[in-house]
This record gives C-alpha cells, sequence and structure tokens, in this order.
C-alpha cells in the first residue's frame, strides 16, 4: 500500500509539471482577492462589500452601546458574518466603522462603545453641519431672489419715471431713498453720468481728437526703451504727456483677477484709449496710479466716449483733483477734517490710533484715489460709487469711517502694523448689508458744523 500511495503521489507530481492546469495563474489571483478586500480599518467615501470577519460588527457594538444606555438586548454572538450596515452614512462624510484586522487583538467592549459613541457624535455633526449649509444656501438663493425682485422694479421706476424728470426728481427724498438702496445696473452708467456732469463740455469729436495725439505720441517712443527707462521718463520730463508709457504698466494691473482688462483682453485696448486721451487732455495732470481703477469701472458702466466725459468731469472735482495733483496743503485738509468725524463718531478707535500715531493718510490715500474700487469688491464699490454720485466727497469720507466702524472690535486689538496691513487689505467677504448699515450710523456733523462747513 505504501509503495502503491508513493507511486500515485510521484505520477500526480509529474502530470502537473509537464501538463500544468490551464487556469493555474487565474487560481491564484482569485486566491489573492479576499485578502484584498478583507483590509478592515476606516473605509471612504463608500460602501464596503461584504466579507468574512470574525470580529464583532457595528451592529453588535450598536447592541452592547444600547445595552450600556439602559436598553435590554440579548448577549451578541462572539462571531458573526457582516452581511449589511444598519446605518447608511452622509455623503459628505461617509466613515464606515471597520473592526480590527483578525491578525490584532480585537477591542474591549469599553473601547468597542467608545468608538462607536465618537462615530455616532461624528456623523451627528456632520448631519447638523450639512442642515446647517443646507439652510445657509436656501437663504442666500432667498435673498437673491428678493433682491433680483426689488432691482427689476427699481429699474422699471429709474426709466418710466426718474430719468424722463430728472432735474425735477434728482433732489426728492423717494428718489434719494431708492438711491441708497443702490442703483440698478442697466440704469447705473446713465444716472452716473447725469450726477456727475459735464461742466468741462466735452463732446465725443473731442475725445476723439485727443485719443489720435495720444496715438502719435506712443509712435514716437522709442521701441528700444527699457521699462526702467519709461519709468525715469516719465517722472522726470516735464511734459506729463510722457507718462502715457506708464499707463502701459498699470493696465495689467488692474482688476488683475480679471481677463477682460488684461493684454489680450476685450477692454484693455479700450482702458487704454481713455487713459491715454485724457492724459494728453491734461497734460498738467498727467496719469497717476489709481486713475486706471476708475476709468475700468466707467469703462463696465459707459460707453468709451461716455466714459472718458464722465472720467474727465471726475478727476475734475475737487477733492480728486487736489489728491492726483498732490496737492499737500488741500490732501491735509481733508485729513484734518477726517479726523474731526473719526474723533466723534469712534472715540475709542480714534484714541487707539492715535496712541500708535497712526494717521489717515496711511489708510486713506489708496481708498481715496480709486474710490473704494481697489479696496472693496467690484459690486460694493459700485453701490458706493452709486452714492458717492448722489452726496459728492462727502461719502467718500463717511465710507472710511464706516468701514472703521465695521471692524471697530478688531482693529482695537490690533497694533500699529497690523492695522495698517489689515486696512491696505480688506476681507474679501465684506457685505453691503452690513458695510450701509455701518455707514448709515456714521453722523457726519460736528458741533452743529457739516461737512463743508469743516473741510
Amino acid at each position: 500500500v505504501e509503495i502503491l500511495w508513493f507511486a500515485l503521489l510521484v505520477f500526480r507530481q509529474m502530470s502537473d509539471f509537464f501538463f500544468p492546469p490551464r487556469n493555474f495563474f487565474t487560481k491564484r489571483t482569485k486566491e489573492l482577492k479576499p485578502a484584498l478586500h478583507s483590509a478592515p480599518g476606516w473605509k471612504l467615501f463608500g460602501k464596503v462589500p461584504p466579507r468574512e470577519n470574525f470580529q464583532k460588527d457595528s451592529k453588535i457594538i450598536q447592541q452592547e452601546y444600547e445595552a450600556r444606555t439602559g436598553r435590554t438586548c440579548k448577549p451578541p454572538p462572539q462571531a458573526t458574518r457582516r452581511k449589511n450596515f444598519e446605518f447608511e452614512p452622509l455623503s459628505t462624510t461617509a466613515l464606515i466603522l471597520e473592526d480590527r484586522p483578525s491578525n490584532l487583538p480585537a477591542k474591549s467592549i469599553e473601547e468597542a462603545l467608545r468608538h462607536r459613541q465618537e462615530y455616532d457624535e461624528m456623523v451627528a455633526e456632520a448631519k447638523k453641519r450639512e442642515i446647517k449649509e443646507a439652510h445657509k444656501r436656501k437663504r442666500i438663493m432667498k435673498e437673491r431672489f428678493k433682491q433680483e425682485e426689488n432691482i427689476a422694479s427699481a429699474m422699471v421706476i429709474w426709466i418710466n419715471e426718474i430719468l424722463p424728470n430728472w432735474e425735477g426728481m434728482r433732489t426728492t427724498r423717494r428718489v434719494r431713498e431708492l438711491w441708497w438702496q443702490g442703483l440698478p445696473p442697466s440704469v447705473r452708467g446713465k444716472v452716473w453720468s447725469l450726477a456727475i456732469g459735464n461742466e468741462l463740455n466735452i463732446t465725443h469729436e473731442l475725445y476723439e481728437i485727443f485719443l489720435s495725439r495720444a496715438k502719435e505720441r506712443w509712435k514716437s517712443f522709442s521701441e528700444t526703451n527699457s521699462e526702467n527707462d519709461v519709468e525715469d521718463a516719465g517722472v522726470s520730463v516735464a511734459d506729463r504727456e510722457a507718462s502715457l508709457e506708464l499707463i502701459k504698466l498699470d493696465i495689467s494691473r488692474t482688476f488683475p483677477s480679471f481677463y477682460i482688462f488684461q493684454k489680450g483682453g476685450p477692454y484693455h485696448d479700450l482702458l487704454h484709449s481713455v487713459l491715454g486721451a485724457y492724459t494728453c487732455y491734461r497734460p498738467d495732470v498727467g496719469y497717476v496710479q489709481g486713475m486706471s481703477f476708475i476709468a475700468a469701472v466707467l469703462i463696465l458702466n459707459l460707453e468709451e466716449a461716455d466714459a472718458f466725459i464722465a472720467f474727465a468731469n471726475l478727476l475734475n472735482k475737487p477733492c480728486q483733483l487736489a489728491f492726483f495733483r498732490v496737492d499737500h496743503s488741500m490732501m491735509l485738509k481733508y485729513f484734518a477734517a477726517f479726523e474731526v468725524f473719526f474723533e466723534e463718531n469712534l472715540p475709542k478707535l480714534f484714541l487707539h490710533f492715535k496712541s500708535y500715531s497712526l494717521t489717515p493718510d496711511i489708510y486713506l490715500i489708496d481708498w481715496i484715489f480709486t474710490l473704494y474700487s481697489k479696496s472693496l469688491p467690484l459690486d460694493l464699490a459700485c453701490r458706493v460709487w452709486d452714492v458717492f454720485c448722489r452726496d459728492g466727497e462727502e461719502f467718500l469720507f463717511r465710507t472710511g469711517l464706516g468701514i472703521l466702524r465695521l471692524y471697530e472690535d478688531i482693529l482695537l486689538q490690533m497694533d500699529f502694523i497690523h492695522i495698517a496691513q489689515f486696512l491696505t487689505k480688506l476681507p474679501e467677504d465684506i457685505t453691503s448689508e452690513k458695510l450701509f448699515s455701518c455707514i448709515a450710523a456714521i453722523q457726519m456733523q460736528n458741533s452743529n458744523k457739516k461737512w463743508a462747513q469743516v473741510s
């Protein structure tokens, strides 16, 4: 028998050697699959397929947890087959509690219950977060829908009632209140043009003349000049028209997140033309950094020639002219007037700034130069422009005080460096509702003197 058994064994080994089975490798592959699928632990984003596992599953852990919290249940068996899940995890969390591998010691009952409790708390917190976010999205959509309705109804009033009777209705209480809420985008450019006016009597033909002159000057510049030479020339040459070449350097810095003003964008050449024409129109002022932001906002709301007319008249206002011509005496008067109302409205913050010798020029210059279009989100900056066109330069400084009031608690905790950095780059999540509620709380009256009397 032993000889027969030995012969049979030799024959089987020889046959496997010379005639291997066709599905030899496929069998080995199939044998490896269960090992891969049985990898336990925390699984992310999805269900785990059913597998063999001799550790306690989530159902047993849940029963133990219920027993510990006062509920009665039968003692769980030591070995079970996990077939399905009692709890379906949320898509955002998708954390499925798994047992330890079979080659590691099993969790104690206390540890398993603690892990299950932590897991349940995580899922409950995720549910609360998702519900909160859903409510937030619903509220935002509801507010947006309401805002769109208000804009649509206001647009009808502006087009049918106010604009046809502009001179008679612009100063009425009803129009001013409607104006405060923000102009509908479809009529914004028209209202800005009417509010800014055209005291300089600039025509479309005059714009074409100065645009042609700017183009001639661009051609006359040597193409071999480096950017550094251009900057030096723009500062040193008495004729301010030489600052034409500086415009090219600044356009790419204007609203850099918007492709429309970058080279190759649809509004790049348009912005270049308006700024170039103005530089030739007012060589005594020339081009100053910050102008590109103002011109860009006007271009977004007006046609090319109309944007130039509004731009030239806007920069001819006393406040803008003082800043862009760098009239130090006038600028100091504006800063002094601003501090008067600063102390009146925000005494604690005023003293805090004084303790660090932090003067208004550190943050106000950038705000005034660009009319907040660089410091605030564009839609919010446009609403500031709306009321600025209604109230004039006073509203620019009132807006500055509104910003300080909005962030007063934060600024009171900062030192000089952090205050300067914060006010130079304001938070991007600032909303028009919060800002304008703070602006509305600012009183531009001191000892029965209004802004015009103080400034």
